[in-house]
């Protein structure tokens, strides 16, 4: 078998392989890399020694039985599971996402006990599972965005065998699969990269430290390894997009950008496979060129998370002011307002968030909405609040159910949160499992630090070390069967049901949307084409003027009067109706 190796800064390099030492030799033809042929088995350790140091695992290697710390083990990419075709029409207009993260949905917190689980999926009706990160990183469980093995599947999950089984049986169920990766930094612990070459530069500096080297000398490299990592997601394990994180942290001063290649990398993937793979990424930018096509000079990914939805929506549901709620809370209905018509609030306005102008206008005209994913929770909502709460646990049925009314019917690519479709009480908390103490510390009190400036006391604050909050986060599947939760789901089932039968509510027109809304009396329409959408925020009835006669009700949360001959139309208050002629 061979075996390869970029360590263009060591002398000499050996390859450890189940007990055995077998010397490396200079690739003549690539500068930096090391190879030899060795006899290998699916399952066999290995690591390599550099300049006598180690043995440290593959940096490609895809499988850590052991951790990060531990071995590679060899994995026969050909034996994992086969990978079915998933459903045709799952392309992004058609879309709707359901975000999980694998160590939580579930009381086991395995690929395979997800995939029990997706029958309950396939009934609510989405389209795709998006996968919070699953690269291999320190420690049994946490949230994974401090993975230090981008080609390693996290082991506790149930490695790359699992992985693969759980994208067959969601393409079997007729289920795409999105895998979020992330390339603008890796974990503290566990990260051997820097023994093998120049993965990070202190030309830049991130939010984690020094920054992945995407500029700077020996980047070409680590370029590949970058996108050879997201591919073999695509193509290895059949995964059918990626959700890029927080791509505004990624430095990067070259011409061609780390983004603009891996676009294209990835369409040259869609064409030669025929399948419809798709990028989508998480910035904050409010930046269009994000999602523009490269042949117009764009980054070209497909599509990007809408934040400034998601804070107009939740300052419109809560009337919270905090932090960069600020920028949206004193007119919270006419900023969802604008989102919904023009995809950012923030498109060159004032943010006192940022205490400058901050953003880019969208050309609607050649802008489709489903560049866009509209959500009103996520991981990263609810888990960056102190105590993890979701909106259920300070908002009525009515309310949850206005707030799925909005992003279900919205124009954008909806994304809902595990468990938010039934209004789950379980909180989804901050948790981490670093080994090593004093970085555990360093977050524990990072994290109390940080709220202790809004006011929390740092015993109010779960312990992001302490097993009990992640316990803590996992849901709760005996909550369906309760009636309150039973029927906030099955009015989620209803409103994925209609969009995704009523084209009018997957056009990508946004200059055809039109809203109208009252700021005092908190009620919001919208309509998209033929389908007419009312809100009330309000715990009071409200009466809305229709402008026409005829209409039918679609589906409603509370039981509606049919329009007067005037037009007008009586809302409970919170409560939502979707109406058509």
């Amino acid at each position: 078998m061979q075996f390869e190796v970029w360590a263009p800064l060591t002398g000499h390099v050996a390859m450890r392989l189940d007990g055995a030492t077998y010397d490396m030799t200079r690739d003549p033809d690539r500068d930096g890399w090391w190879t030899a042929e060795a006899p290998a088995a699916d399952g066999s350790r290995y690591g390599f020694l550099l300049d006598g140091e180690g043995p440290w695992p593959d940096p490609r290697g895809r499988r850590l039985p052991d951790g990060p710390d531990g071995l590679s083990a060899v994995v026969d990419v050909e034996a994992l599971a086969p990978r079915p075709a998933p459903a045709p029409g799952t392309g992004l207009q058609d879309a709707v996402l359901y975000e999980l993260h694998v160590g939580t949905f579930t009381p086991e917190g395995t690929f395979d006990a997800a995939a029990a689980r997706l029958g309950h999926l396939t009934a609510l009706g989405v389209t795709h599972v998006e996968l919070m990160p699953v690269c291999s990183f320190a420690g049994r469980h946490g949230w994974g965005y401090d993975g230090v093995a981008p080609w390693a599947v996290h082991e506790p999950y149930g490695g790359p065998a699992g992985l693969a089984r759980f994208t067959a049986a969601a393409h079997a169920a007729g289920l795409g699969v999105v895998l979020d990766v992330v390339h603008n930094h890796l974990g503290p612990s566990g990260n051997h990269l820097p023994a093998f070459g120049p993965y990070f530069t202190d030309t830049h500096h991130t939010p984690w430290g020094t920054a992945v080297n995407l500029d700077a000398p020996g980047s070409d490299e680590v370029r590949a390894y970058l996108l050879g990592s997201a591919l073999a997601w695509l193509r290895d394990y059949g995964i059918d997009g990626l959700r890029l994180d927080a791509v505004h942290a990624l430095a990067d001063d070259r011409a061609l950008t780390f983004l603009e290649e891996l676009s294209a990398a990835v369409d040259d993937l869609a064409a030669d496979t025929g399948r419809p793979l798709f990028l989508i990424a998480e910035s904050d930018r409010c930046d269009p060129r994000t999602t523009t096509p490269r042949s117009a000079g764009g980054v070209g990914l497909h599509a990007q998370w809408n934040d400034d939805f998601h804070h107009a929506l939740h300052c419109a549901l809560t009337g919270e002011s905090q932090a960069y709620y600020a920028d949206f809370a004193a007119a919270p209905l006419a900023a969802l307002a604008k989102t919904m018509t023009r995809a950012f609030f923030h498109d060159g306005t004032w943010s006192s968030f940022r205490g400058r102008t901050h953003g880019r206008p969208v050309d609607r005209r050649r802008t489709p909405a489903h560049r866009f994913l509209g959500y009103s929770q996520t991981h990263d909502q609810i888990g960056n609040r102190a105590l993890g709460d979701r909106l259920s646990a300070s908002l009525s049925p009515g309310l949850l159910a206005c707030a799925a009314t909005v992003t279900l019917t919205g124009p954008f690519v909806p994304m809902l949160f595990m468990g938010e479709e039934w209004g789950a009480r379980t909180p989804w908390q901050y948790f981490t499992d670093h080994p090593d103490p004093e970085l555990a510390e360093a977050v524990r009190s990072g994290r109390r630090r940080e709220f202790a400036a809004h006011g929390w006391k740092a015993e109010e604050i779960p312990d992001p070390q302490d097993p009990a909050t992640r316990d803590r986060s996992r849901l709760d599947w005996s909550e369906p069967e309760q009636a309150v939760h039973a029927r906030l789901l099955d009015w989620y089932r209803t409103l994925v049901a209609l969009r995704r039968t009523h084209p009018d509510l997957r056009d990508p027109d946004l200059a055809a949307v039109r809203v109208a809304h009252d700021e005092e009396r908190r009620w919001l329409t919208f309509r998209r084409g033929e389908v007419r959408v009312v809100v009330n925020l309000s715990a009071d009835p409200v009466t809305i003027a229709l402008g026409r006669n005829g209409v039918r009700v679609l589906a409603a949360w509370e039981p509606l009067d049919h329009p007067g001959p005037d037009g007008r139309i009586h809302v409970p208050g919170e409560s939502a109706a979707v109406l058509a002629p």
